[in-house]
This record gives C-alpha cells, structure tokens and sequence, in this order.
C-alpha cells in the first residue's frame, strides 16, 4: 500500500484479453486503487482478461473496464503498459495501440511500460533519442528504434516534453510503483 494520495488521478491500462503478466497488472491496478486513484482497464474485447504468470501457469482472471477501440485518451494522467510476451506481441499489432500512445506523448502525459510493453512504444514510434529499460530480450528492439537500453529496475526518462517510465519484470514492481507514485503525485507533495 502506498502512502500517496493519487485522489482525482485517472491512470489507463492497455491489454489484450489473454497472456498479459499477472503482477505487472494485477499490482499496479490493486496499488493505485489503493492510492485513491481510478484505474480503467482496456482490452481488445469486453471477455474476461485472461492472465499468466511466468508467461505459462495460469493467473488471475480480471475484468476490463472497456475495449481499446472506445478508450478516449484526453481523459487520463498515465498510461500503464504492463507485459507478458503474448501479451505484449498481440498488443502492439492492435490498431488503437499506437494511437493511445501517441495521444499521450504528444498531449505531454506519462508513460509507464514493464518488462515486454515498451513493444507497444517501440510499435509506436516514441524511443527515439529515449534511455529506458525492458525485459532484456526487447534490447535490439529498442536500439533498432533509436532508443538507448540500460539494465536497470527502473528508469525515469523526462526528455522530449513527457515521462517515461519503464522497468525491467516483475521483480522491479517496487521501484516501478515508486516512480510511478511521484509521476502522479500533487506537486506540493
């Protein structure tokens, strides 16, 4: 539980409806509720989304708040993009993906992504001239994309008139959370 208030704060989440990484959802979304803020949940459909830990058991089941194509971005502070390898691969092929991305880095609003979900950031154009981090297999990725890779638990990246925040799996939800709590937090905090 975080000691933050993040009342008033509207954070949007993207995935698709199966394969998305347990933790990497499940905790963000339970801790910024926590906080106080509204967390909205969108997938490709209204089906249960289906997660996955370690990309093979099976995980929690969790109910999306709505699908990709009726998100309406300008009403969000963040965007949350969690991982899963399926996950990740499937949404970076959706169409509304690089729209919603690009709402948000071109409105100046924050970015999140864990472990695989910079693929939807790479798929969208918005590395470039960027230093992040990843799961360590989305390296090349990165590069190819003209971002800068670094092995870290979190990085915080605020060049270019929007913040981003990536880290690595889900053992670096901690400093994930942390980064992402002063993102959202009133200045005067």
């Amino acid at each position: 539980m975080t000691d933050q208030d993040l009342g008033g704060r509207h954070v949007l989440t993207i995935v698709t409806n199966y394969g998305v990484e347990q933790d990497e959802l499940v905790v963000p979304v339970r801790h910024l509720r926590d906080a106080g803020a509204t967390v909205d949940i969108a997938a490709m459909s209204n089906d249960p989304i289906r997660t996955l830990v370690g990309d093979k058991d099976p995980g929690e089941t969790v109910r999306p708040s709505l699908t990709l194509p009726e998100v309406d971005p300008a009403g969000y502070d963040l965007l949350l993009v969690p991982g899963g390898t399926l996950n990740a691969d499937t949404l970076r092929l959706q169409d509304a993906t690089p729209v919603i991305v690009r709402s948000f880095t071109t409105a100046g609003r924050p970015v999140a992504a864990i472990c695989h979900g910079p693929w939807a950031l790479v798929e969208s154009d918005v590395v470039r001239d960027r230093t992040l981090t990843s799961y360590a297999s989305l390296r090349t990725d990165i590069r190819n994309a003209g971002g800068t890779w670094v092995d870290e638990p979190v990085v915080r990246d605020a060049t270019g008139g929007w913040t981003l925040i990536t880290s690595r799996t889900p053992d670096d939800l901690d400093a994930f959370l942390g980064e992402i709590d002063r993102e959202l937090s009133p200045a005067d905090v």
